[in-house]
């Protein structure tokens, strides 16, 4: 598996840190702003993973989640969910979807690592 995240996220400060972090480790880091464009951005570079914020502007993650899940060829891909809105219902929704992890904000740059590198398979 490679080491290619697409972050779908739209707060600079997030994004920064998150870039930062993964960089850091020799992930190759992607970043992508807007909700309506986001499905279009994933397929159209293929990461091995895709770390997507809930709330976006346009179209939000639970929308793109669910395009991704319903493409044959990137149906399998890890997506790692990061919300504000830490609400159980959020996190059973994004489950029934199939997002393979659910981290509510804040969260510590260790928790994100461990979660990429464990979704990578390493």
């Amino acid at each position: 598996m490679g080491k290619h995240v697409l972050l779908i996220e739209d707060e600079p400060n997030i994004i920064e840190a998150i870039r930062f972090i993964l960089s850091r480790d020799g992930w190759q880091v992607d970043t992508h702003s807007e909700g309506t464009t986001a499905f279009q951005r994933v397929a159209a570079l293929a990461p091995d993973i895709v770390i997507l914020d809930v709330m976006l502007p346009g179209r939000s993650g639970f929308d793109i989640l669910r395009d991704i899940r319903a493409d044959a060829a990137l149906a399998a891909l890890p997506v790692l969910m990061l919300t504000a809105k830490g609400q159980v219902k959020d996190r059973e929704m994004a489950e029934r979807m199939g997002v393979s992890r659910f981290m509510a904000k804040p969260f510590s740059n260790t928790e994100v690592l461990a979660s990429v590198r464990d979704l990578a398979g390493g």
